[in-house]
């Protein structure tokens, strides 16, 4: 079967000829439909994320079941799943919190080896999973905590942006900040996470959504999603409740904390390189009641929220069509890596048989 690989950080992707194991006990294979192209792929293909390899990359995406895993009895082969990269294991201290999103065994097995949840990979040839996913492939064994059974009368070419993308922004509103009917709202950066936001933030009944972001034609699509303001310059946000910084860089991360109103959150969903600081005010922080959030994959139970999310998707109450850039092949992840890296892109899709199961 095909697949990306990533060799060495800086390398050209490759599209190569794998083999995959079936599927161990507790997992599933996928034959995947489509896979997202996300910034997180980026920072791993820069080099500016420690991920152990080779790997094969891709950690959005959606497909069928088409094999189950010894004592797998709540999926069956022919089901539709969208594909988490925050595969619980469901027995450490912060699963058992009721905090899945903070898997420790994610964190330090999946994440930090680059294997399933077991500790061993799938793949042949020395290839590492990336995030437990790996959905830049033809085919891919997940935990079956990592496979989402989802409606089937959803395109999967559509929803495979679910499992990362949506699923972190509207999650960062409405589980990590919990935003409240009638706040006021600003959005750093409107790619595909900080657009989920913003449709968040629709949904959440805020009064003032203020898009932010250097290129126009991302916020002619906010202002299409729910934007009721836009500006270019962080700087000209101001008193807010609620910023949330999608894009993780310094300058957007200081941005949002000043631009916060008395009581406000500043959210950080976006993720920044490696061993970056940001500066703050503590004392300015305390005497206006303020706080500094963080997001991880939107604080979200994948198992409960994701189906939510495509019933939102299903009643057009979430557009995700309007999130979508474009589609592309497998072999054509590195040149839709390079659209993102410039702007050129939202969202694209690296479909895989037309993207259709």
């Amino acid at each position: 079967m095909k697949a990306a690989v990533l060799r060495a950080p800086g390398a050209a992707i490759e599209i190569a000829s794998v083999e995959l194991d079936a599927p161990r006990a507790g997992e599933v294979e996928v034959r995947i439909a489509a896979a997202g192209v996300c910034h997180s792929d980026l920072h791993v293909v820069r080099g500016e994320w420690d991920v152990p390899m080779p790997v094969v990359l891709g950690h959005e995406g959606s497909g069928v079941v088409t094999r189950l895993g010894e004592g797998v009895t709540d999926l069956e082969v022919g089901d539709h799943v969208i594909l988490s990269w925050m595969p619980q294991c469901g027995h450490c201290r912060q699963c058992r919190l009721g905090r899945p999103w903070q898997c420790e065994v994610v964190a330090n097995v999946v994440a930090a080896k680059g294997t399933l949840l077991d500790g061993t990979s799938r793949w042949g040839d020395g290839f590492h999973h990336y995030l437990g996913v790996s959905s830049w492939a033809e085919r891919v064994v997940v935990p079956r905590s990592g496979a989402i059974k989802i409606r089937r009368d959803v395109p999967l070419d559509v929803v495979a942006i679910v499992g990362c993308a949506v699923a972190t922004g509207v999650g960062a509103v409405r589980n990590t900040a919990g935003v409240p009917p009638e706040a006021t709202v600003g959005v750093i950066g409107c790619g595909g996470v900080g657009l989920s936001v913003i449709q968040g933030a629709r949904l959440a009944g805020a009064s003032r959504i203020v898009a932010c972001d250097l290129n126009p034609a991302k916020l002619e699509v906010a202002v299409q999603l729910g934007a009721t303001e836009t500006v270019e310059d962080a700087r000209a946000l101001e008193d807010l409740d609620y910023v949330f910084d999608a894009i993780g860089r310094i300058e957007t991360t200081e941005a949002a904390i000043d631009a916060l109103a008395l009581g406000g959150a500043a959210v950080i969903v976006g993720l920044p390189p490696t061993g970056r600081t940001a500066r703050f005010d503590p004392l300015a922080l305390a005497e206006a009641n303020q706080r500094i959030l963080g997001s991880n994959y939107g604080s979200i139970d994948p198992q409960r929220d994701v189906p939510w999310i495509v019933d939102l998707y299903k009643a057009e109450m979430l557009d995700l069509d309007t999130m979508i850039s474009g589609r592309r092949p497998l072999e054509e992840a590195a040149e839709a890596l390079e659209d993102l890296a410039a702007g050129r892109t939202l969202r694209t899709l690296l479909t895989m048989d037309g993207g259709v199961a």
